[in-house]
C-alpha cells in the first residue's frame, strides 16, 4: 500500500501529460497560463487576507476575546458549553489557525481525553472558517452580493457550538 501511495502523484502527472499529448495541447503554454491566473488571483485576494489577519491580531491583542468570553460564559455554562471552549467557538469562523492555536493551549493545560478537549475538538473539526472562506471564494469569483451565505454559515457554526457538548456526551459517556 505504501508503494502505491508513493506513486499516486507521479501517476497523476503522467496521466495529465499523456492526455495533453493525445489531445495535442501545448502543455507548457497551458501551464504558464494557469500559473498567471493563479498569481493574479493571489494578488487580488492579498489585501483581503492582510486585512483579515490584522483584524484577528488586533481582536486577540486588545483583550476583546477575553471580555466577550467572560460575558458569554454564564449563559454558555447553562447549556453545557465549557467556558474554556468559547474562545475557539468565537474565533473559528474567522481564523482556523487562530482557533488551532487556542486548541493547542487547551491540550497543554488539559488531558487529551478530557471532555473539555473533546468538545473543543468537535467544535474545531465541525465548523468552517466562514469569513475566510467567503473572502477567498467570493473574492476569486467577484461575487458582490452574498445573499444568505453568511447567515446560513453562521447558523451552522452556532449549531455546532451548541451540539458539540451533546455529541461528546453521547459518544464518550
Amino acid at each position: 500500500m505504501d508503494k502505491l501511495s508513493n506513486l499516486t502523484i507521479p501517476l497523476i502527472m503522467v496521466l495529465i501529460l499523456g492526455y495533453g499529448l493525445i489531445k495535442k495541447v501545448n502543455i507548457f503554454d497551458s501551464f504558464i497560463r494557469g500559473a498567471k491566473k493563479g498569481l493574479s488571483s493571489a494578488a487580488r485576494l492579498l489585501p483581503t487576507f492582510v486585512a483579515l489577519l490584522t483584524a484577528i491580531g488586533m481582536f486577540k491583542a486588545s483583550g476583546a476575546l477575553d471580555v466577550i468570553t467572560s460575558l458569554l460564559a454564564p449563559a454558555a455554562s447553562l447549556v453545557g458549553i465549557p467556558k474554556e471552549t468559547l474562545p475557539i467557538a468565537l474565533l473559528r469562523p474567522v481564523s482556523g489557525s487562530g482557533a488551532i492555536v487556542l486548541f493547542r493551549d487547551l491540550l497543554n493545560n488539559f488531558s487529551a481525553d478530557s471532555q473539555l478537549v473533546k468538545i473543543a475538538a468537535v467544535m474545531l473539526s465541525s465548523t468552517e472558517t466562514t469569513f475566510y472562506t467567503m473572502a477567498v471564494y467570493f473574492g476569486a469569483t467577484h461575487v458582490k452580493h452574498s445573499r444568505f451565505t453568511l447567515i446560513s454559515a453562521l447558523i451552522g457554526d452556532i449549531t455546532v457550538i451548541f451540539l458539540a457538548p451533546l455529541v461528546v456526551k453521547l459518544l464518550f459517556p
